[in-house]
């Protein structure tokens, strides 16, 4: 591996974390719907998006934390109208800034836990964004190659792998690029702060997610 490429996959690595906006804080109220307090052992959930359709099946002894969180976003619907807002070709597809800036606030502080990692960042596998120890909130990504040798040392943990539909998650919209300052993508602080409209006047192109539902 050249220096050059060494160079590009560190600047990756830290736009991965740059890419969860900074912690706000300000107390916020928790989301008003009743949410499980443990996520199944394993679970599936369904993605109907603008490309079709893909299932994550989450394994809870993977990271229990990361699947208790992921199981509650779903439960409150959190997913539905989000789009993928950070795609580039070869390595990631992130996703999970609500929409609507006031329901990004209201899960702004609720940080989870960090779990250990147990299972490596290979294609397909899925885990949550992070910005350093505990700040882990909404914000995940799936791998679109292996990814192990560059994030696994840096603290990203799988809690599950797209089982159905790889294809739909590979071929998301990703001309925009990579978010600031790396790239000219949409800017994830941007996003939190003006929600839909932002998206919808700079980035129109951008797939999102129709509906997210745990499958029975």
């Amino acid at each position: 591996m050249t220096v050059k490429r060494k160079g590009f996959l560190a600047a990756a690595v830290c736009l991965l974390a740059a890419g969860c906006s900074e912690q706000k804080t300000s107390q916020q109220a928790a989301p008003a719907k009743k949410q499980s307090d443990r996520a199944p052992d394993s679970f599936r959930a369904k993605f109907e998006t603008s490309k079709g359709d893909f299932i994550i099946e989450v394994r809870r002894d993977w990271a229990p934390r990361g699947a208790d969180r992921f199981y509650n976003l779903l439960e409150d619907g959190f997913f539905d109208g989000v789009r993928f807002h950070r795609v580039v070709r070869n390595f990631i597809v992130q996703f999970g800034i609500h929409p609507d800036p006031a329901v990004s606030r209201l899960w702004a502080n609720l940080v989870i836990p960090d779990d250990p990692p147990k299972e490596k960042n290979k294609k397909g596998t899925i885990a949550f964004a992070h910005r350093g120890p505990v700040t882990r909130t909404t914000q995940v990504f799936i791998n679109l190659k292996d990814n192990s040798a560059t994030l696994d040392k840096s603290g990203f943990v799988p809690f599950g792998k797209v089982v159905e539909g790889m294809e739909v998650v590979e071929s998301l919209y990703s001309a925009y690029g990579e978010v600031p300052p790396r790239g000219a993508g949409p800017d994830p602080v941007q996003i939190e702060i003006q929600g839909k409209k932002y998206l919808e006047a700079k980035f129109p192109r951008l797939d999102y997610i129709r509906k997210a539902s745990i499958l029975p």
